[in-house]
């Protein structure tokens, strides 16, 4: 039950995945309904995996902190090394694909629409469909599950 008066604990592990086990609803798992938070686990070097998107169609901003693995986040003008210490905010109308190293990477996804109540997407329900944005491929889910990355 989340509320005010309440708090919430869940292991990554024992989290709902979608696309393939690439994406844990941490949000809905942990009843978030503030701003939306996922956390996506990509296989070694993921190329084209991750999709590359805007959020031009509903003015969502986001917050990327790697937490395992090795990472880089291409934006129009070249890429941005992630690290557990580098948070990386990315406004609605830049490009951006995440790009996973050789151990694969497990990133830290934070969301929200400056000025707004949080609409959470059908993606991040418990149960939800699988599909993307309107601006994002469909190319999410990694054949078999998400890699094994140290935590």
């Amino acid at each position: 039950m989340s509320g005010p008066e309440s708090y919430e604990v869940k292991r990554l592990a024992d989290m709902q995945r979608a696309f393939g086990g690439a994406l844990a609803r941490v949000r809905a798992e942990l009843g978030i309904t503030a701003f939306g938070v996922q956390v996506v686990d990509l296989p070694p070097r993921s190329g084209d995996l991750s999709p590359e998107h805007d959020h031009r169609h509903d003015g969502q901003e986001e917050l990327y902190l790697l937490l395992a693995g090795s990472a880089r986040v291409v934006v129009p003008d070249g890429s941005v090394e992630l690290d557990p210490e580098t948070f990386v905010r990315l406004g609605p109308l830049v490009r951006r694909r995440l790009r996973s190293g050789p151990e694969g990477a497990r990133v830290l996804m934070i969301g929200g629409v400056p000025g707004q109540a949080y609409t959470p997407p059908a993606m991040s329900e418990l149960d939800g469909a699988e599909t993307l944005g309107p601006t994002a491929s469909s190319a999410m889910a990694p054949d078999g599950p998400p890699p094994q990355l140290p935590h």
